[in-house]
């Protein structure tokens, strides 16, 4: 029931997709499936059966094979890549799955629970050949591209500021993550800052704490400054329990430069102003400008890459950097120290290959470098 890699290039025949998850996310995704002229869903995995099967309904593709796992899925079902839109526990055995299998995955943030399994599943994904993509959805906002573009105006970024204030009651698993606002939340800002800033981290300081009157049990509020290699400081500041005047779920950022500054508040297109006899140059006009946001962007890139063969946005050999973000700036919030991004690699990796066999494994041992190859 598995495909080749070379049937799925330069073809346009629909992609068949096996989805894994029927909650709120997966519900979503579901509708985004449907609405997608170039892909067809053709199974549904959840471990609550019925539960999948209510969601097949309430969204209107009643007749779609369901399953309690991928697995079940994949010996009856012919599909050509699989979705995972389960909770971050179940990332790594799903994504795995597939890849053995030869199906190219899309998945939800984060790329895995740990560092280690995302560099695991980042090796698997070399080792059997096949695509494996995180969707960093916010990547797609126009706004987003808009402000990026700015950017590139200001000349050297000396600061970049996000603030994030909001006040949702999700119930399930986010209330009783140990780091709801940084593991699940943070990582779109993390990574919307390389995304704008175009360099990655060097090195951070976190702090996180639980306001008294937080329905999280972990920390829900945080402050994180990360030192970027290009020199540049990117500061995220924000709260899950923040009621009143709420940012975007985008946030608020703000970008110094050289030769001005930028701001966006998550929602309305970015302003720039630029320092009288700045010669900060002309606003471009480029193919970025066109986008379709959310996870219909996502889905679009992914389809794209996989037709085409090309290296999309949100590929987890790059991914796992904002996800190396995530991790860096808990262990400084536990340690209360700097930390170094490259040592928490360090060590991911060496957790990774104490993990991995066969093939993962060797292409683990190969890499010479803390940033896997991409």
């Amino acid at each position: 029931m598995t495909p080749s890699s070379d049937s799925l290039v330069n073809t346009n025949l629909p992609l068949r997709v096996l989805q894994v998850g029927a909650g709120g996310m997966g519900r979503t995704w579901l509708r985004t499936l449907l609405s997608h002229d170039r892909v067809e869903l053709v199974g549904l995995a959840d471990l609550d059966v019925a539960r999948a099967k209510a969601a097949l309904d309430e969204t209107g593709a009643p007749d779609v094979p369901t399953a309690r796992t991928l697995e079940e899925l994949i010996d009856h079902v012919a599909a050509d890549v699989v979705l995972d839109v389960t909770v971050p526990e179940a990332h790594h055995t799903v994504t795995m799955q597939a890849l053995r299998r030869g199906l190219p995955v899309l998945g939800e943030k984060p790329l895995a629970a740990s560092l280690a399994e995302a560099l695991e599943l980042v090796a698997a994904s070399q080792a059997y050949g096949r695509l494996f993509m995180v969707s960093q959805s916010r990547r797609y906002d126009a706004n987003l591209v808009a402000f990026r573009r700015l950017l590139r105006r200001l000349g050297r970024i000396g600061i970049l500021t996000t603030q994030f204030f909001k006040a949702p009651r999700f119930g399930g698993f986010r209330d009783a993550m140990a780091h709801p606002l940084v593991l699940d939340m943070a990582i779109h800002s993390f990574d919307s800052a390389r995304y704008l800033l175009g360099v990655d981290p060097v090195a951070v300081y976190c702090d996180e704490h639980n306001p008294a009157w937080s329905w999280y049990a972990g920390d829900a509020a945080s402050t994180a400054i990360f030192e970027m290699a290009d020199g540049s400081r990117y500061v995220y500041t924000g709260s899950w329990c923040s009621p009143g005047l709420e940012t975007s779920w985008n946030a608020a950022w703000r970008a110094s430069g050289e030769y001005g500054s930028a701001v966006w508040d998550g929602d309305s297109p970015p302003t720039l102003e630029v320092a009288e006899g700045a010669d900060a140059g002309e606003e471009t006009d480029d193919a970025e400008e066109t986008v379709h946001p959310g996870i219909a962007g996502s889905l679009r890139e992914f389809v794209h890459a996989v037709r085409t063969g090309s290296t999309p946005m949100g590929e987890a050999a790059d991914n796992v950097l904002s996800l190396a973000m995530v991790h860096a700036a808990i262990e400084s919030s536990r340690s209360r120290q700097r930390v170094v991004v490259a040592d928490v690699l360090e060590r991911a990796h060496a957790e990774a290959l104490e993990r991995a066999t066969g093939e993962v494994r060797d292409v683990l041992a190969s890499w010479t470098s803390l940033t896997p190859p991409g």
